[in-house]
């Protein structure tokens, strides 16, 4: 139990470093964030391909293209949603509305996949959805105090942001689920190879929205220094830690805790990626977080916990409950 508690929290500290990305390079467009961080992903995905490349061979033309799409949605546009809206609303508020995933993906799996896996009773649910609204708004509200006791700051931006952030769950709660679907067809196949075939899909799609940006740069005459842009030792040195840490040693430490842990405690503990996250954005700024700040955070955690330990029932009984 503890040894995978410990990989656990090494897995959401590391998750969590992709959440400070964005404010540590505040003049690099959210873009080219998300394409070299995908960048650096796959090209360390290559030297696994080669090791792996006997079970690579199996997977055929399909397989190849699933990949592509979860690839496409739960890497590249996932990443570019979450890194434009901390840019745009700091990194609080954002990194609350991704903590809520764990609640979204169990809701959106029970409803779609009920007659297989059980549905979740809505009253049972309903006690957790009020502690993470709660817990949002909480913090949601000091945000905009800051922002109107600020003069040159932008409302409509820091607007847009929470929008691209909920932009960001949703790719998020596609991926996991599509993903799943995936997985459970192909029992026989290694999901640690599966998790390399998604690394080499990114690695094109990645190549070609760099190549894009940085024709579209040139053409538009835009002050954005190609390749590596204003301060490319910290650009590279971030995208090769977010790409090994969190891309990879991030996953490989929470399968270890998978394989130790219940998946109801495994479940519970994302939660560490989302205070990791929360820890890096206020020591960024420098300040502990308010009061009100605190308490949205402690209701957050409590409406994931609650909502983890709330259990699928068979259609059949859900309906009978509510009848």
């Amino acid at each position: 139990m503890l040894i995978g508690t410990l990989f656990a929290l090494a897995a959401g500290l590391m998750w969590g470093l992709v959440f400070i990305a964005p404010t540590l390079l505040p003049g690099y467009p959210a873009a080219m964030l998300s394409f070299g961080r995908y960048l650096a992903f796959g090209l360390i995905a290559l030297p696994l391909l080669w090791l792996d490349r006997r079970r690579m061979a199996q997977f055929t033309r399909a397989d190849w293209l699933e990949a592509a799409k979860l690839s496409l949605v739960g890497n590249l546009l996932y990443y570019l949603c979450l890194a434009a809206a901390i840019q745009r609303a700091g990194g609080p508020l954002p990194t609350m509305i991704i903590g809520t995933l764990p609640v979204v993906i169990a809701i959106c799996s029970n409803l779609r996949d009920a007659a297989r896996d059980g549905r979740l009773p809505w009253l049972k649910l309903a006690p957790s959805l009020a502690l993470i609204a709660a817990g949002i708004g909480c913090v949601n509200q000091v945000e905009i105090q800051h922002l109107r006791a600020d003069p040159a700051a932008d409302v409509g931006r820091y607007a847009s942001g929470a929008l691209l952030a909920l932009a960001a769950v949703a790719c998020w709660t596609w991926y996991p689920i599509r993903n799943a679907d995936w997985l459970r067809h192909h029992a026989d196949r290694s999901p640690r190879s599966w998790a390399t075939a998604q690394g080499i899909a990114t690695l094109p799609m990645a190549m070609l929205g760099f190549a894009g940006l940085w024709a579209w740069a040139t053409a538009t005459a835009q002050p954005l220094a190609m390749p590596f842009g204003p301060t490319p030792a910290r650009f590279i040195g971030l995208m090769v830690a977010i790409g090994l840490l969190a891309s990879w040693l991030g996953t490989l430490c929470w399968n270890e805790a998978s394989q130790r842990l219940p998946t109801t405690l495994v479940g519970q503990l994302i939660v560490f990626e989302t205070l990791a996250a929360l820890a890096y954005a206020f020591m960024l700024r420098g300040r502990w977080p308010e009061p009100v700040t605190l308490l949205g955070i402690v209701l957050l955690v409590a409406g994931v916990a609650w909502a983890l330990r709330v259990r699928p029932e068979p259609v059949a009984a859900v309906q009978a409950h509510a009848g």
